[in-house]
């Protein structure tokens, strides 16, 4: 998992900053910005998988996404 600004790591890094990661990250790719058209919510879900266990929680990507599919 990538590291903190304070040099917390994994499981040190408070569970909602780990949460609040995959959300923003989510949150920013799925929608449109002045300096880039939104990323598909496929695209976006290929992102957060393959950063999985390195930017973000494992267990935050798993649970985020089984609320994601769920509300489609």
């Amino acid at each position: 998992m990538h590291t903190h600004p304070r040099g917390l790591k994994g499981e040190e890094i408070p569970l909602a900053a780990r949460i609040f990661a995959v959300v923003d990250v989510y949150d920013a790719l799925i929608s449109d910005r002045p300096y880039r058209k939104a990323w598909s919510e496929e695209e976006t879900i290929k992102c957060l998988l393959k950063n999985s266990g390195t930017l973000f929680d494992k267990r935050v990507v798993k649970g985020f996404l089984e609320i994601v599919r769920s509300d489609s």
